[in-house]
């Protein structure tokens, strides 16, 4: 009985493609299905970053959270005073599809501003987003005095 072994490898290379087309190779991005705990922001690796002087970004991650009832996705903002002087930050997040969120690091100023070398953070979630997106523009500010 004689084998042929350019069929086999056809019929391999086929099942190859098929597995990685129906696997979602070209997947839009992560859902919280599919994400693990903590991941990249984007998809394609696209952030825009605008930071201000006063700013260093400690920290900059996703990850998929129960919030209002559902799974959404939440960032992970950390930043890092390398002033001189203390400062309140303002922190911007638009994402591709229109939506965006934001607040202030420190959130109260009850216990006073960041300290020069010390870093806070802040979990921002974004309601009704539950994909990973493709592209993202982080803005960090400082407040005026």
């Amino acid at each position: 009985m004689k084998q042929n072994n350019g069929t086999w490898m056809w019929i391999l290379m086929v099942a190859a493609v098929a597995a990685l087309v129906f696997t979602g190779c070209a997947s839009k991005g992560l859902t919280p299905e599919t994400a693990p705990e903590v991941f990249p922001c984007v998809a394609g690796g696209e952030v825009e970053k605008d930071i201000s002087l006063e700013a260093e970004l400690a920290d900059f991650s996703c990850g998929f959270k129960k919030w209002g009832g559902a799974d959404t996705l939440h960032f992970k903002v950390a930043v890092k005073n390398v002033s001189q002087k203390p400062q309140r930050f303002r922190v911007n997040i638009f994402l591709d599809d229109g939506k965006a969120v934001g607040g202030l690091i420190p959130r109260k100023t009850k216990k006073g501003l960041l300290k020069p070398g010390e870093t806070a953070s802040f979990v921002y979630p974004v309601g009704g987003v539950t994909t990973q997106p493709m592209s993202v523009i982080l803005r960090i500010s400082t407040l005026g005095q």
